[in-house]
């Protein structure tokens, strides 16, 4: 009998040290590997913030996750101020930017990178009264100034150099955001210099522009445009920008027709930036957890080929090798 107990207890001590040891050999990294000796990757990532990126991260998530079945990906949007004070307070893990990060900022420990890249348009309703002489004169800078920042237009005919009294009635965004930060500053201001009436979000300021016909406002590219048909959604029309302040749309400033030819337009220079520009992830300093770095570089690597459809620019060859020793 004594030797039957003695025999259990041996038996017991080497369970216990097996799983002792098998235990100390999980893995703490949200990696682990498969019985192929491939790397699965298994955790949360939490994004929030710019309207103009959040379309294009629902994308990248939804095919990261394909690859990835153990990975959650929670994305929600708000605007570009509000991904910043969520990255920065630790609230989630990447926030959504559409504007250049401040050096202030900087200083609260921002660090950024860029993924993809896109522009905000000055926009109107297509049923606008004076569309055909939009079209053929575009308008130019310094009189999107005088609309914006110095807010001296009443009507649409003084808009267009006419006596007439067709009401004007203009529209800015209520939410801190880049689309504002980047117009205004495309305007020698910000978005504080920018006047109108307050509405929020990019598919806010979409709906207004969409219901007024005597609207004007701003939007991002992707707001415009219907990704299927590439063509502007009904009753969205872009205020053609007089470049070279000639009093006329030229053939080489006409490319709002499609989206590819905006797009095309932004990659090449012939839209000005600002309101062109990157858009970025942003995070109080630089990542650390496994899972979100290996989003991100996927996101500078293969994630690039749905950039294109999903109606914005690609970065440069260089820009991307730049942004990835960001995560090295």
């Amino acid at each position: 009998m004594k030797q039957k107990n003695k025999n259990i207890y041996r038996i017991v001590i080497v369970i216990t040290i097996l799983v002792t040891i098998f235990s100390g050999c999980r893995q703490t990294d949200n990696t682990s590997g498969d019985n192929k000796g491939e790397t699965i990757l298994h955790g949360t990532i939490s994004i929030s913030g710019a309207f103009a990126l959040y379309p294009l991260t629902v994308r990248w998530a939804e095919e990261f996750q394909k690859l990835h079945s153990e990975v959650r990906i929670d994305i929600s949007a708000g605007g570009a101020g509000k991904g910043m004070a969520d990255a920065l307070s630790g609230m989630v893990d990447l926030g959504m930017f559409s504007r250049e990060v401040s050096r202030e900022e900087y200083h609260r420990g921002a660090w950024c990178i860029a993924v993809a890249k896109d522009a905000v348009l000055p926009t109107i309703n297509s049923d606008n009264p004076f569309i055909i002489m939009i079209k053929k004169s575009g308008i130019s800078r310094n009189q999107l100034v005088s609309v914006f920042i110095e807010n001296n237009v009443d009507t649409w005919e003084e808009c267009m150099g006419k006596a007439g009294n067709t009401p004007f009635h203009i529209y800015t965004r209520s939410d801190a955001c880049g689309a504002a930060e980047m117009f205004g500053k495309y305007l020698g201001g910000n978005q504080e210099k920018l006047s109108g009436t307050g509405v929020y979000g990019d598919p806010g300021m979409a709906d207004a522009i969409k219901k007024d016909v005597y609207g004007i406002g701003y939007n991002n590219v992707i707001y415009v445009y219907d990704m299927k048909s590439r063509r502007k959604y009904d009753c969205m029309e872009v205020f053609p920008i007089d470049l070279n302040d000639n009093g006329m749309i030229d053939d080489d400033e006409d490319f709002y027709l499609t989206l590819d030819d905006v797009m095309n337009a932004i990659k090449e220079n012939k839209y000005p930036s600002p309101p062109a520009r990157d858009l970025y992830f942003v995070s109080k300093g630089k990542p650390g957890n496994k899972v979100v770095i290996a989003f991100l570089k996927w996101i500078l690597t293969d994630g690039q080929n749905y950039v294109g459809e999903a109606g914005y620019v690609q970065l440069t060859g260089s820009k991307i090798d730049t942004e990835l020793q960001k995560l090295e």
